[in-house]
């Protein structure tokens, strides 16, 4: 009876050790666990306001930003240098106008360049044509040629369209002008470089006279004349007073045609050195006794 007894006891007791066991290797998992639990790469750091920041900050540190909070305002490039680039947009939406004017006008002559181009038709297009001193240029299937001075590219496409429009459905060409070369102007007088130039933009007197180099100490700069000759041949006098110009009293509004000629004649101290070139000779007549 006894032995029953402590054998039941015995037993008793190999379970509690076992259940302690089982109990210990659990809590062991379990913080196993946890310690090698990963945190999140994934998971942003959540933001704080401002006045949370300024109540955690610490004192003698300095603000930190986060990349995507830098601020970037205009005011980082100088004030000159934004009055410069609004100087330059404005000069060039005053003056691109001019030289589209001049291109979309411009009538072709002798000596220009010129390129055909029929859309999608290589066989017909053709470019770097030299108009030649007749005005008649070849292009394929088109017998005779097609005339184009005193034409702009736009009246000269449209001829070459309602030619081409016999063998090709619907023809899309287009004629660009790649080299102005006819029209012409001559500039004398008391200029640094007196001769006859090209005009390949639309240009005032004033240009004209810059590109000749200026007007001389000679020239008189409120007597210039530019001579053009009207449908009739006959030569009309048109006075530009480019010294108003120059001084912001009148406009530079005069614009040169194919064939003007600017006329700038000297001034009075051109007339007295040309007297004091005579004096040496007038010194010589009269020790010689010869009247004058």
């Amino acid at each position: 009876m006894i032995r029953a007894t402590f054998l039941e006891v015995a037993m008793m007791m190999k379970s509690i050790n076992q259940m302690v066991l089982m109990i210990l290797l659990g809590l062991i998992v379990s913080v196993s666990t946890s310690a090698q639990t990963p945190t999140d790469p994934q998971k942003t750091r959540q933001r704080t306001t401002a006045a949370q920041d300024e109540k955690t900050k610490k004192p003698g540190t300095a603000d930190r930003l986060e990349p995507n909070d830098t601020p970037r305002t205009p005011n980082d490039v100088p004030a000159e240098t934004q009055a410069n680039r609004m100087e330059q947009i404005s000069e060039e939406a005053a003056v691109v106008p001019y030289y589209n004017n001049f291109f979309d006008t411009y009538r072709l002559g002798p000596e220009d360049v010129i390129s055909v181009s029929v859309f999608n038709q290589d066989r017909y297009s053709r470019s770097g044509i030299v108009v030649p001193p007749s005005g008649r240029i070849s292009l394929a299937l088109i017998p005779g040629g097609v005339f184009v001075n005193g034409k702009t590219v736009e009246e000269v496409a449209s001829i070459i369209t309602k030619k081409y429009d016999e063998y090709i459905i619907d023809p899309q060409v287009t004629v660009s002008l790649d080299k102005a070369s006819s029209y012409r102007y001559s500039i004398i007088g008391d200029v640094g470089q007196p001769g006859i130039r090209l005009m390949s933009h639309r240009m005032t007197v004033t240009e004209a006279i810059a590109e000749a180099g200026g007007v001389l100490a000679t020239g008189d700069r409120s007597k210039v004349v530019v001579l053009r000759r009207s449908p009739s041949g006959v030569l009309s006098p048109i006075s530009v007073n480019v010294a108003a110009i120059y001084k912001g009293k009148a406009a530079d509004t005069t614009y040169l045609v194919p064939g003007d000629q600017i006329l700038v004649p000297g001034n009075k101290f051109k007339t007295f050195q040309k007297f004091m070139s005579l004096t040496p000779m007038l010194s010589f007549a009269r020790i010689f006794g010869l009247g004058y």
